[in-house]
């Protein structure tokens, strides 16, 4: 079988084309009058500014035809963005592709009809006429290619420009100060994003694991209706309903290899305060300041679960004063001795005191916690059985400068 050739009109003789360019207003209103009546689409009446394009389409595309015919210079033709911008227009009305597309074909069959009766009137040779047919098909393919290129074009312009509003909506509900509730509302309907009740705030920073700091791959990747921004070294990523079920086991199974912090679920007014409690989540995990997250990848730190520490850690020269203080007692002590003191301290209060427990918990001797509180009640005095002197003490060893233990 052979080859098909991709432009047979530039086989077409000129005298073709000469005869069938006056036919070409008659077959445009014909062409325009099966469309209007055979896609649903574009079932409007053709006397307002619709007709008048439509009518306009048509004949161009005729002309065009024409105007190829007898030429192979590999499609370097400036009319063909007329296509493209067809398709882009296609996309932008909330059209179908697939409307434009029926319509070419319909023109094409009702073309090859008018202008092959033209033809055979003129006396064209049969071999032309078979030409003919088969250079309008390839035509309307071409059309077809072009404008799909264009509703492609389109759509991922339209996707890019949403993505970018989504982006911005997410920024605003971080940053602090908030934007007005006004003006959040104006970008969630530009995005395209309805503010749902609650929202979650996920924080992660590059260099961290395999997960995507790019806020369009982190909002596809957690799922749809997650928005994302670039924030601080990294990128925070709002999830609506994030207390849906199975939502928490998906995300620690998507950050088993890698690194996140996952902020309370609030109101999306107080986005922002869920962001800043993932990324201070995220940093003390990252620092090796919370238990269990010492080694890398630190997995999805969830913030939730460490409110003391996060709380310290607000105004670490505060905490830092309050362990000094705290732990001045045991300030003379040798480094060895001081380490076992504040590890007995900690389990003693954890424990509330029971002996038998701090020494399970210590991996020693009942009488090794005696000696070792005899000594702390010795450093402390009555301060040990002051509950406002323990909570302070507490407070100290929760700290990142508790000391070891």
């Amino acid at each position: 079988m052979a080859e098909l050739d991709q432009r047979p009109w530039a086989a077409l003789p000129p005298s073709a084309a000469a005869v069938l360019r006056p036919e070409l207003p008659a077959v445009a209103e014909e062409i325009t009058s099966a469309i209007s009546a055979g896609v649903s689409e574009y079932a409007l009446p053709l006397e307002g500014r619709f007709g008048e394009g439509l009518r306009m389409g048509v004949e161009r595309a005729l002309q065009r035809f024409l105007d190829l015919s007898g030429r192979d210079d590999g499609g370097s033709d400036p009319v063909r963005q007329v296509y493209v911008d067809l398709g882009r227009g296609e996309l932008r009305a909330g059209r179908p592709l697939d409307a434009l597309l029926a319509a070419y074909r319909l023109g094409a069959r009702v073309a090859w009809r008018s202008l092959a009766a033209a033809g055979e009137r003129a006396g064209l040779e049969p071999r032309t006429l078979y030409l003919l047919a088969e250079s309008i098909f390839a035509y309307i393919d071409e059309l077809s290619a072009e404008s799909v290129e264009g509703y492609a074009m389109e759509q991922a312009a339209a996707a890019g420009a949403l993505q970018r509003r989504r982006r911005e909506l997410a920024l605003m509900l971080v940053s602090d100060p908030p934007a007005d509730a006004a003006a959040t509302g104006t970008a969630a309907l530009a995005a395209s994003w309805p503010l749902p009740g609650v929202v979650a705030a996920v924080y992660l920073e590059a260099g961290l694991g395999e997960a995507p700091t790019d806020p369009d791959r982190l909002a596809t990747r957690l799922g749809e209706g997650t928005i994302a921004t670039e924030l601080a070294a990294g990128a925070c990523a709002l999830m609506p309903d994030p207390d849906a079920p199975g939502l928490r086991a998906q995300l620690e199974a998507a950050f088993r290899d890698g690194a996140a912090g996952l902020g309370p679920s609030l109101s999306w007014r107080d986005a922002r305060i869920s962001a800043a409690r993932a990324r201070a989540a995220f940093g003390l995990a990252r620092s090796g300041a919370l238990p269990g997250h010492s080694d890398r990848p630190i997995g999805l730190v969830i913030a939730a679960d460490h409110p003391v520490a996060l709380l310290l850690d607000a105004d670490r020269p505060l905490a830092r004063d309050i362990a000094v203080a705290a732990l001045a007692p045991l300030a003379a002590e040798t480094p060895a001795s001081r380490e076992r003191l504040i590890a007995t301290l900690r389990a003693w209060l954890r424990h509330r005191g029971r002996t038998d427990a701090v020494a399970t918990a210590l991996h020693v001797h009942p009488q090794t916690v005696r000696y070792r509180m005899g000594r702390l009640r010795e450093l402390y005095g009555d301060r040990l059985d002051d509950p406002d002197a323990r909570f302070e003490i507490e407070l100290a060893l929760r700290s990142p400068d508790g000391g070891p233990g």
